[in-house]
Parts: C-alpha cells; structure tokens; sequence
C-alpha cells in the first residue's frame, strides 16, 4: 500500500485557502491545471511509496512514538509557491522548526520500519494545490497565492495517510486519502476516524 505521514489542517484552514484557490481558477488558462480537492489537502511529512502490512504494522508504533516525542505547535497556511511548472503550492508559517522536526522522526521512523525512502533531501514544507504538465506557466498562480495569509491553529496530531491512485483513463480522477493512523502530538492515539 501507498502511505505517507502528514498534517491534515483543520476545515477553517481548508476554507480560508479554498476561498483563495476559488480567485486562482478565474485566472487566464487555469482550466488546463488539474486542480486538487480541498478534502485532500495537506502538509506531506514523510512519503512512504509502497509498504506492505508488516511494515505498516512496524510503522504505526514508531509514528506513535514520534508524535510522542513532539509536542503540538502552532501553524499557518501563508503564501504560494511553485515546483517548476509542474506543481501549485501553499507555504506555511509559524514554527516551522517543529514541522520540521516531526517530518524527519517521521522519515526516520519509515527506514527504521524498512521501508525504502527517497533519497533524503530538505523538508519544504507545502501543501499541493493545483498541478501541471509543464506546458504552462505556473508563475502568475505562485504570484497571486503569494499574499495568501491564513489564520493560525495548533497542530495537534499526526496522522499516517493511505493512498490510492486513481484508475487509468478516468478523466479527471484524483487519488483517494484514507487516514489509517492518528496520533495526538506529546502523547496518545486515536482511531482514523477521531475528529482532530
């Protein structure tokens, strides 16, 4: 299975950037992006590719102990940015440091599992908006999402995050998320589906 860890920011965080995002597709060409859905947003921490139960299983208790070792922190949704031509962005603010901190315990706790990682790069913090082919310039939407500034909240947990990938040839399939792991920030569990 497809897994990641990841924040999940709560509803008012979503709609005060789906407001945002709203302004971003009446921008000239934006029908040709493939926009994602506000029910899959987040803050990737850790990107798992494929797992099987076992290290899945492995995986939960070390994600656990991560989330333990961290206490919550503050976080903002703020500004936009761009992965070439390829990917929309969100930023974040606050303490970063401490987003920071949770995604490399979250890495680290993936390889402690044995499962195999990307090649280990700096954490940047983002949460995917819109995406593109390369053939068009994502420029202006980084630009105009640059003065995005969304009102702060506490991350309180991390969650680990299934996903499957839409079926070939289906026009306009997204992947489908499915928390299958809470954990409370400082210590605790939850079910998946505990409201945060």
């Amino acid at each position: 299975m497809r897994l990641f860890a990841a924040v999940l920011p709560p509803d008012s965080a979503t709609a005060e950037l789906a407001a945002a995002v709203s302004a971003l597709k009446e921008l000239p060409g934006a029908d040709g992006l493939r926009w994602t859905g506000r029910d899959g947003w987040h803050l990737t921490l850790a990107f798992m590719a494929e797992a099987d139960a076992a290290a899945a299983a492995d995986l939960a208790g070390r994600l656990e102990r991560a989330a333990h070792a961290t206490a919550p922190f503050p976080l903002a949704l703020r500004g936009g940015g761009r992965f070439g031509d390829r990917a929309l962005w969100a930023g974040a603010t606050g303490d970063v440091p401490a987003l920071r901190r949770l995604a490399s315990r979250a890495d680290a706790a993936a390889r402690e599992a044995g499962i195999t990682m990307e090649d280990h790069r700096a954490y940047r913090p983002h949460l995917t908006v819109a995406r593109g082919r390369g053939e068009r310039d994502l420029g202006p939407y980084a630009e105009a999402l640059d003065g995005f500034a969304g009102t702060a909240w506490t991350v309180r947990e991390l969650t680990l995050v299934r996903s499957d990938l839409p079926r070939d040839g289906v026009p306009g399939a997204r992947p489908r998320y499915e928390a299958v792991g809470r954990w409370v920030l400082g210590g605790g569990v939850r079910g998946p589906g505990a409201a945060g």
